[in-house]
């Protein structure tokens, strides 16, 4: 696996996420996240796709995902 880029989380207001526990559970998250687009690369170049265009099919799942509580203050 990649070493890993450590991640200083923000808040919207630009301050530091100090929080252990957060950012364990954020840190979690992004590795869950990495194998599961791992294991889906690769059924997809088992399968035949090509390698090349996966990449662009994820970063437009990630740039269509919506906040859902963006709407509560």
């Amino acid at each position: 696996m990649p070493q890993r880029k450590k991640i200083v989380w923000r808040s919207p207001k630009g301050e530091v996420i100090a929080c252990v526990e957060k950012n364990k559970v954020l840190q979690e998250n992004l590795d869950e996240i990495r194998q599961t687009c791992q294991d889906a690369l690769e059924d997809a170049v088992l399968m035949g796709c090509d390698e090349q265009q996966f990449p662009g099919v994820l970063a437009e799942l990630i740039a269509g995902l919506e906040n859902p509580y963006s709407q509560q203050d």
